[in-house]
């Protein structure tokens, strides 16, 4: 009998991409998951700690006590930190040991062994900077796209979970296609031919991957961005009964949270201000929310249903240049963030 072992070791850069690129910002949660008593999250590779101080302000804490590794998210908030369970150990924001209640002046107390978190808070959810270093001081600033940030535009945030590596959200993100074919029922993607040609084309923060010859009819095209949080748009024609605004707006962003879950962000807008604003929202909450739930579900059952493997067992052709684009690109990321971690010789 034959009782070798065969080691498996996972390709470096696909483990990279597989916990989320670092030195980026991710959405990690809607705004309503954190409150006064800490909460644990999974994301990015990390179990996180969050919470507010008595100011409202979100902090985050890798949820891992220096002293012997009990969860910070089960202590007690004291605004700016926590203090643990197990040992009343209290950790900063900042990742510093402030008080060893059990052992003043220890070497642990001032020191800074914890990994923190920079967080905001925009948009109804909560952003992290997933950095490689455990303590950074400034992080750079997080840019969102001007649909949640500008008030001419109105936004709602759709946030689920769904079971399959959050590589597979961007690839459905990133194929227009489908939408001609899975969504074929949708009171807002009937119309439009069943076969068209592709385009790739360049922006100074991205790319736009998009029909030749058809706009303003289906789900045509979709954009992807890189401002130092990755976001994807795509815009869906809408028929006057779906109210005031022009196109549908959807803006997309997608985390790690972990080989077989992925947190999917998405903020569903329209530039309305105005009586036109109130309406927009009126119809959203009272019709069209419901529908787009229905169009996200078909997504969501096709995605979790392909294997783990799938995508090492593709035959593509023209429609998915552009997410053999945006894998490409992916990987050169997670390959620089290899390199520049390597030691020196």
């Amino acid at each position: 009998m034959n009782t070798s072992v065969v080691n498996f070791q996972q390709d470096p850069v696909d483990a990279a991409l597989e916990v989320g690129l670092k030195d980026l910002w991710f959405p990690v949660c809607p705004s309503g998951f954190v409150k006064d008593s800490p909460v644990s999250l999974r994301r990015l590779g990390y179990k996180i700690a969050l919470w507010r101080d008595h100011d409202g302000k979100v902090h985050a804490l890798e949820d891992h006590c220096p002293h012997r590794g009990a969860p910070l998210s089960i202590g007690v908030n004291l605004g700016d930190r926590i203090a643990c369970a197990y040992h009343g150990v209290e950790v900063r924001c900042d990742g510093t040991v402030t008080r060893v209640p059990g052992s003043p002046g220890c070497k642990l107390e001032g020191s800074r062994p914890a990994r923190m978190f920079h967080v905001e808070e925009r948009a109804g959810a909560i952003f992290l900077f997933n950095a490689t270093a455990p303590h950074v001081d400034s992080p750079p600033p997080l840019r969102l796209p001007e649909q949640l940030t500008s008030p001419e535009w109105s936004a709602f945030l759709c946030y689920t979970e769904w079971g399959c590596d959050y590589r597979y959200v961007l690839d459905n993100v990133l194929d227009p296609m489908h939408g001609a074919y899975l969504h074929k029922q949708s009171h807002s993607m009937a119309e439009g031919e069943i076969s068209a040609d592709f385009q790739i084309r360049d922006t100074d923060i991205g790319f736009f991957f998009e029909k030749k010859g058809q706009r303003n009819v289906n789900f045509d095209w979709t954009e992807w961005m890189d401002t130092g949080i990755h976001t994807m748009r795509l815009e869906i024609p809408y028929p006057k009964t779906g109210g005031p605004g022009g196109n549908f707006t959807i803006i997309g962003s997608y985390t790690p949270i972990s080989k077989q879950a992925a947190g999917v962000f998405h903020w569903r807008c329209r530039k309305v201000s105005g009586w036109q604003r109130d309406t927009w929202r009126f119809l959203y909450k009272n019709r069209l929310e419901e529908r787009h739930w229905h169009v996200l579900e078909q997504d969501r059952v096709a995605v979790e249903n392909m294997e783990p493997d799938a995508n090492r067992r593709e035959h593509l052709y023209q429609h998915d240049m552009g997410l053999v684009r945006l894998r490409r690109h992916l990987k050169g990321l997670a390959t620089q963030q290899l390199d520049q971690a390597a030691p020196k010789a």
